[in-house]
């Protein structure tokens, strides 16, 4: 049994110890945003946020976020996370739209710890996404839009 705060409220789940984190929240939670890409931390789809650092929901154990805070895309808010969603959608950088929750979580973490990311930042950052339609350009344009919308 594992209780934690998810999305700001807390919750309490039977799940076995090492049941990811990931079907936890998508089949007991019902919270389907973040996906499954790989299952082994390879492809950024099941990207949420721990303590607000982002983690491979995939491999991270429920036991591991006892007592601890997760932030999965339905809860993910704030000035930073909304640039990035209003640059996403300006920019149309969505196609098939899978890797989207886990690239969205990934350019909120990076701007809310770099204001003024490179593009060497960026792909830094963004290198552990995958994003099978190739819309990495796209990606990386709304990641600078965002900053500057942020700057005002």
């Amino acid at each position: 049994m594992a209780k934690f705060q998810l999305n700001g409220r807390e919750v309490t789940v039977a799940s076995e110890d090492d049941t990811p984190l990931l079907w936890v929240v998508r089949d007991e939670l019902g919270l389907i945003g973040s996906k499954f890409g790989c299952g082994a931390a390879q492809c950024g789809a099941c990207t949420m946020y721990l303590e607000g650092q982002p983690i491979r929901s995939c491999v991270t154990a429920v036991s591991d976020v006892d007592g601890k805070s997760v932030t999965t895309i339905e809860g993910l808010s704030g000035p930073v996370a909304e640039a990035v969603r209003a640059a996403w959608q300006k920019l149309d950088v969505v196609q098939c739209g899978y890797c989207q929750s886990g690239q969205i979580m990934a350019a909120t973490a990076l701007l809310s710890g770099t204001a003024a990311p490179t593009d060497d930042d960026i792909d830094s950052a963004m290198s552990g996404n995958i994003c099978r339609c190739n819309t990495y350009q796209r990606i990386r344009t709304a990641i600078h839009t965002a900053s500057e919308t942020l700057k005002g």
